[in-house]
């Protein structure tokens, strides 16, 4: 049987490399060792070379410069869109290029200079990464349409345990997870979980659907209302999720030192008018 043309293309490829990338069985393929490691390499390499025609098209379009903003984990929209409009209000002349990206490979862009600064919800970083808190945001309770919690303008952390949780998943929300597990062991009555999920639509799907109470931030309820979903601020002080901006140690650029004051600021800013429920 004839090989196909990407069949042919690894082979030569391999040929030329003088290593084996694909391990070939009878139950399938699969990357060696050295086809991982090349992979990995390969992803870095076009990485580099989509900055770099970014970083062209932006000095051929009249920027000065372009920053490379990695996102890890879930970071607040709200205030990302308010830091986003904020540059191109005061510093329209540098471009912003957003990258989303698994937080280990974050940190290892920012060691690699394929970053320039990153946002994540994880404050302890490897030596070589400076991590500074920039803005915080109050956790909230989404409560189902008639619910007991609904007697509080302000719930109790110890009431909301009393009914089962819907929590952002831990393997795929790591940095929030562990934010919020924090807050739990603040109350010793351990949580009952209903379910994990992956995405805030559905924590609000769930709740809306009566399978218990879950956790939002104050920005992310006001951007995401939902019908028969309620939000009550908890009666406790140290109820935020910490947003962190990473960056290498070492000399910084001009642009990115007003990027990071510009964050800042944000961080320093009222939250939309909107009054919770």
């Amino acid at each position: 049987m004839e090989q196909s043309p990407l069949s042919r293309t690894i082979r030569q490829l391999e040929a030329d490399l003088g290593v084996t990338l694909l391990e070939r069985t009878p139950r399938g393929v699969r990357l060696t060792p050295a086809g991982q490691v090349f992979l990995e390499e390969a992803r870095r390499v076009l990485l580099t070379l989509e900055q770099a025609q970014t970083k062209a098209r932006a000095v051929a379009a009249g920027h000065r410069g372009t920053l490379r903003i990695a996102l890890a984990g879930g970071v607040g929209r709200t205030r990302l869109s308010a830091l986003l409009a904020l540059c191109r209000e005061e510093a329209p002349e540098v471009g912003i290029r957003l990258f989303e990206a698994p937080l280990s490979q974050v940190v290892g862009g920012l060691g690699n200079d394929l970053y320039d600064a990153a946002f994540a919800m994880a404050g302890e970083m490897e030596a070589g990464v400076i991590a500074m808190p920039v803005w915080q945001d109050p956790l909230v309770v989404a409560i189902p349409a008639r619910h007991p919690l609904l007697a509080h303008k302000r719930v109790p952390l110890e009431e909301v345990v009393g009914y089962p949780l819907v929590l952002c998943h831990p393997q795929v929300c790591e940095e929030c997870s562990r934010q919020c597990e924090r807050l739990l062991r603040l109350v010793e009555t351990p949580p009952i979980v209903a379910e994990y999920v992956t995405t805030h639509s559905l924590m609000l799907a769930l709740v809306a659907a009566g399978y218990g109470v879950g956790f939002s931030t104050a920005a992310h309820a006001v951007a995401c209302r939902q019908a028969d979903v309620i939000v009550r601020p908890l009666d406790e002080d140290s109820a935020a999720l910490t947003t962190y901006l990473l960056h290498a140690e070492g000399a910084m650029s001009e642009p990115l030192r007003h990027f990071i004051d510009r964050a800042q600021r944000v961080g320093h800013m009222p939250l939309d008018a909107q009054r919770l429920a």
